[in-house]
């Protein structure tokens, strides 16, 4: 980064840690740090500067790290999933994955020593790990049914994978794009059910119709963090679906980039995402900068969008557009994969697909192209007792972060606690549609609990005079067509006492009633 031209500002930690050395450099001193064994390492480079790589250090499981990848759109293939499943494999009990909110996939248990190795790994199918931590774009999201849905306005698979060329080189990395003043998330959106929650995106293109021709309509600013949370807003821009996307992307985040220091984005971290500086400037002045980057006046956005569906989960049977085939949607709780459950994903996706896998935002997998005629023998198969076509309606839609048993964040435990409890209440409770609850450990709502039918955020809370895990309470988001962030409705509720909260909310406003015993 190069300050000299810029007035004089206060860097933050993070900041001057970029400025003594970029993250990407620390790729080429893998070996060195197998050598010397992460206990010796320097600890910018421990914490800060390996996330670059996709590689983050968790002091609760000090030796053992995970690498977050990067697929773009959800889509990958058998081979990149058995590769995956491999990866993990090795070590054993600690080894495992977990399907993320981004359509993507963390890998757990990975050893230092093992890094370069398992970035070759990566890089031989295909795939990388590159610019998925700190200040980078994250994993960009679309439709998981992309070309395959029936539904469908446009396939959005060719402008993320183009985008994520783009921003990653070619994974190989890029220094052009990933010295932002912090994260940023983008999604591409070309089916009618806001399948990307463009809403809490940095940047989001959604489905327009303007004089007739498809495009997108550009949101700006959406993001959940500690400090605040704040919905996208309109940018007043239509693009065509085309490379006009990924240049319009390009001209925003170098702006974002560029004036992230003479606009205070890079003093405090707090204030330092996208839409702060849209606070700063105003949208009309965003755009225009916007505009004198790109070189050209963007069109204004079409009057409505097609975003006119509720938000669907893909779960279970669906015919596809190409006649004779269905994509099954596997359930997998939580989120949580093993080797195992991968390397039989990624066989089911031989025997009765294409080889092809898809990811979705609900931490769940999708199955396309089964021949028709082969749905009833793929229903018999042994996995779908693990991961089902028909779960019951609360742990069907569950979604959870990964909780303090691997992130320091994390104030309290969330998988187990959250797949545990939906099937109690499952089993107590007639529920006569899905509810969503979102489970997160903190207050970074990693598993968007603002976004929740019912959210819950872990904190801490005071029982018979002791401070014990608790959460505190959100309500009334929705996802879909109209979608809109829930709000704080109870605070420090004792983890122990949830269970009956959640019964008499449930009941009162989901039409729930007990069953017979």
């Amino acid at each position: 980064m190069t300050v000299a031209a810029e007035k004089k500002v206060k860097l933050n930690k993070i900041e001057q840690i970029k400025a003594q050395k970029h993250g990407l450099e620390v790729k080429q001193e893998l070996e060195h740090f197998a050598k010397i064994g992460w206990e010796a390492m320097n600890e910018d480079d421990l914490i800060v500067r390996l996330k670059w790589l996709g590689i983050f250090f968790r002091p609760v499981t000090p030796g053992k790290f995970m690498m977050r990848l990067r697929i773009p759109n959800g889509v990958l293939n058998s081979q990149q999933m058995q590769t995956l499943a491999n990866i993990i494999q090795r070590y054993g009990n600690d080894g495992s994955a977990d399907i993320t909110t981004r359509q993507n996939i963390q890998l757990r248990g990975i050893r230092l020593e093992d890094i370069g190795a398992i970035l070759q790994q990566l890089d031989a199918v295909g795939m990388t790990s590159l610019q998925s931590g700190m200040d980078n774009i994250r994993n960009l999201t679309g439709s998981p049914v992309a070309g395959i849905d029936p539904h469908e306005l446009f396939d959005t698979r060719e402008l993320n994978y183009k985008l994520q060329n783009m921003i990653t080189n070619h994974g190989q990395g890029s220094y052009e794009f990933s010295d932002l003043p912090r994260k940023l998330n983008i999604a591409i959106d070309g089916a009618r059910d806001n399948s990307i929650h463009a809403e809490i995106n940095d940047i989001a293109f959604i489905p327009a119709f303007k004089d007739e021709e498809f495009g997108f309509n550009v949101l700006i600013g959406g993001y959940l963090s500690a400090q605040r949370c704040a919905e996208a807003l309109p940018m007043d821009v239509w693009v065509p679906p085309n490379d006009e996307v990924i240049d319009l992307c390009r001209a925003i985040l170098m702006v974002y980039s560029k004036n992230g220091l003479s606009e205070g984005l890079r003093e405090n971290r707090a204030k330092a995402r996208i839409m702060c500086l849209v606070d700063k400037w105003g949208m009309e002045k965003f755009r225009t900068v916007v505009e004198q980057e790109l070189g050209k006046t963007l069109a204004n956005a079409a009057p409505k969008d097609e975003i006119t569906m509720e938000k669907r989960d893909h779960i279970g049977i669906h015919p596809q557009i190409q006649e004779g085939y269905s994509y099954i949607g596997l359930h997998i709780p939580a989120g949580r994969l093993d080797a195992e459950g991968m390397f039989e994903v990624a066989r089911l996706a031989d025997v009765y697909g294409n080889g092809e896998i898809r990811l979705t935002v609900e931490e769940n997998a999708i199955i396309p192209f089964v021949a028709n005629e082969n749905i009833d023998a793929f229903l018999t198969e042994p996995l779908l007792q693990r991961f089902s076509t028909n779960p019951s309606p609360l742990s069907r839609s569950l979604i959870s972060c990964t909780g303090a048993r691997y992130c320091n964040f994390a104030l309290i435990e969330t998988k187990e606690r959250g797949v545990k409890l939906a099937k109690e209440l499952d089993n107590e409770l007639n529920i006569p549609e899905r509810v969503r609850i979102h489970w997160t450990g903190c207050p970074n709502s990693c598993a968007q609990v603002q976004a929740a039918d019912i959210g819950l955020m872990g904190t801490k809370a005071k029982k018979d005079g002791k401070v014990v895990e608790g959460v505190n309470l959100f309500t009334g988001g929705k996802v879909g067509h109209g979608a809109k962030l829930g709000s704080l409705t109870e605070k420090s509720i004792p983890c122990d006492d949830i269970k009956s909260v959640l019964k008499d909310l449930l009941i009162k406003d989901f039409g729930a009633t007990i069953k017979d015993r």
